[in-house]
């Protein structure tokens, strides 16, 4: 049963963060998050920030549950570590991916908090949206993101990211995420702006504009 949200202008991140914890459960006890987009959108900082505003809302960064040997073919994984757990109302342990190493180290709680967030490419995946209270897509061009993400990590990730873009162009063409979003997630000079996305009715509200006042950024 989707939840409703309804926006008003002007909205700061702590008011989004309290309209989402005022969201019925969606997972168990858990409102369960998502932020999704491109490789190097920005999902990492905005979650971390919105994660910040939630009062240190518990986070899972998909960059633990991926491998390089399945870059996206990990919803097994979470499902077993993460969401069935929670839906039993149960901290979650999953098993943290080191991409240096090759290897999966030891568990990890992710408590059955109020809040959680889910963050990464695929967030959004069509096995996991029956659990989302919401879903947040950042709103960067991929080949503008995939720049961003090339840049940050530098010319001896080149042939990874060669890889990397091939997988997540498949992955999008099978499953998309952002036609199933609640919010669109834009960053601007000033801050971030958050607009209903395509998942949402007309009647859902207007705009949201995300930040402080004029002069700052959150």
């Amino acid at each position: 049963m989707p939840h409703t949200l309804h926006d008003t202008p002007g909205i700061t991140i702590h008011d989004l963060a309290a309209r989402l914890h005022g969201l019925p459960p969606s997972l168990g006890p858990v409102r369960l998050i998502a932020v999704d987009g491109h490789a190097g959108s920005g999902k990492s900082t905005f979650a971390g920030r919105l994660a910040h505003a939630l009062g240190g809302a518990p986070m899972l960064h998909l960059d633990d549950i991926a491998s390089h040997e399945r870059l996206f073919s990990w919803t097994d994984r979470i499902m077993t570590q993460v969401i069935e757990p929670l839906t039993r109302g149960e901290s979650a342990h999953y098993t943290p991916y080191d991409w240096r190493a090759r290897a999966f180290g030891a568990p990890r709680p992710l408590p059955a908090a109020p809040v959680v967030l889910i963050e990464g490419v695929g967030a959004g995946r069509r096995a996991l949206r029956p659990y989302l209270a919401r879903l947040l897509w950042m709103e960067v061009p991929r080949e503008e993101s995939w720049a961003r993400g090339r840049q940050r990590d530098g010319t001896e990730q080149r042939e990874f990211w060669d890889g990397w873009v091939a997988a997540e162009r498949a992955h999008f063409a099978e499953d998309p995420s952002r036609p199933h979003a609640d919010l669109l997630v834009l960053q601007r000079p000033e801050g971030y702006e958050v607009l209903p996305g395509p998942a949402r009715t007309p009647e859902a509200g207007p705009d949201v504009t995300l930040g402080d006042g004029p002069s700052r950024m959150w």
